[in-house]
C-alpha cells in the first residue's frame, strides 16, 4: 500500500544539520514520512540518510528568513496533498559578540528574521489546517537561554525567550482543539551553531562536554509525542541549569552567563 495513505508526514525545518537533522531521523524512525527544508542543497544529502530509514521524503531549499522563503515552504506542504501530522519549527541561527562595538546590525535583524519572524508566519500557516483537522503536534526549538537573559548572545537568547513565551501561550489557546504544542528547550549542544554564531573563542564555545544532539532530538521528539509542554534536554547540567534559572535573578544569571560567552573567555 502506498505509504502516503498510511504513514503520518511530518515536516523538520532547518533539517540539514544538528539537531534538526536528528529530529528529522527521529521521524523517520519512527515511521513518519518527511519534508524537510534548508537553505542549502546540503538537505538533499540529509534526505538520503532519511531515506535509508525507511522515509519517503521531500525537501524544499529555501531561505525562512525571509517571506518568500516560508511560503515557498508552505506551498509545498500544500501541494503535497497530506495533512501535517507533526511540523518541528527549529531552523534558527545564533549571533555572538559584545551588542555595542562588535555585532552586525544585518546579521542581528537577519537572526529576528529566522528565529521570530519565521516562526510565527509558518506557525500562522501550519495551526489552522491543523485545528480544522482537529489533530497536530507543534515542536519549537527554543533553549535554555529563554529562561534568561545570555551576555554577549543578547538578541539570540531573547529571541529564544519570544519563542518560548509563544509557544506556552498558542498551547494554551489550543487546548481543546487536538493540537498539542511542545517546546525544546537544549542547552549547549554539540552543533555547528557555536561557529556560525562567531563563539570559537568563548569559554562555552570550546567546551568539549556539550550534550549530544542525537540525544536532545530523542528527549525532544519523545515529549512532542507525549503531548508535554516543554522539556530541558539533554543532560543532567542543562535541567539545572534550568532549575537555577528559575531561583536566581535574571542580573545573575546574566552575569553567569558572561563568564560562558564574552568573547575571549576560552582563555580565562
Amino acid at each position: 500500500m502506498d505509504s502516503s495513505l498510511t504513514k503520518p508526514l511530518a515536516v523538520v525545518t532547518g533539517a540539514s544539520s544538528g539537531i534538526g537533522y536528528e529530529l528529522a531521523k527521529q521521524f523517520a524512525q519512527n515511521g513518519f514520512d518527511l519534508l524537510v527544508t534548508a537553505t542549502g542543497a546540503s538537505i538533499n544529502e540529509a534526505a538520503q540518510a532519511f531515506e535509508d530509514l525507511g522515509a519517503k521524503v521531500e525537501t524544499v531549499q529555501a531561505d525562512l528568513a525571509t517571506y518568500d522563503g516560508v511560503e515557498t515552504l508552505y506551498n509545498k506542504i500544500k501541494a503535497n496533498g497530506r495533512p501535517v501530522d507533526a511540523i518541528a519549527i527549529n531552523a534558527g541561527v545564533g549571533v555572538g559578540g559584545d551588542f555595542a562595538t562588535q555585532t552586525d546590525l544585518k546579521d542581528e535583524l537577519n537572526l529576528i528574521n529566522l528565529n521570530v519572524v519565521s516562526t510565527v508566519h509558518l506557525a500562522k500557516r501550519v495551526v489552522k489546517d491543523m485545528v480544522d483537522r482537529g489533530k497536530g503536534r507543534i515542536l519549537f526549538t527554543s533553549s535554555i537561554v529563554s529562561q534568561m537573559p545570555s551576555s554577549f548572545q543578547a538578541v539570540y537568547a531573547a529571541s529564544k525567550a519570544f519563542v518560548h513565551s509563544f509557544s506556552e501561550a498558542i498551547r494554551n489557546e489550543l487546548k481543546d482543539t487536538g493540537v498539542t504544542v511542545t517546546a525544546l528547550m537544549p542547552g549547549a549542544t554539540e552543533t555547528n551553531f557555536f561557529h556560525r554564531a562567531g563563539l570559537d573563542d568563548t569559554k562555552v564555545g570550546t567546551d568539549d562536554k556539550k550534550d549530544d544532539p542525537a540525544l536532545v532530538a530523542k528527549q525532544g521528539f519523545e515529549a512532542l509525542m507525549a503531548g508535554k509542554d516543554s522539556v530541558l534536554a539533554e543532560s543532567l547540567k542543562t535541567k539545572i541549569g534550568g532549575v537555577i534559572s528559575k531561583i536566581l535573578p535574571d542580573t545573575v544569571t546574566a552575569e553567569l552567563n558572561r563568564k560562558l560567552t564574552e568573547p575571549g573567555s576560552a582563555d580565562k
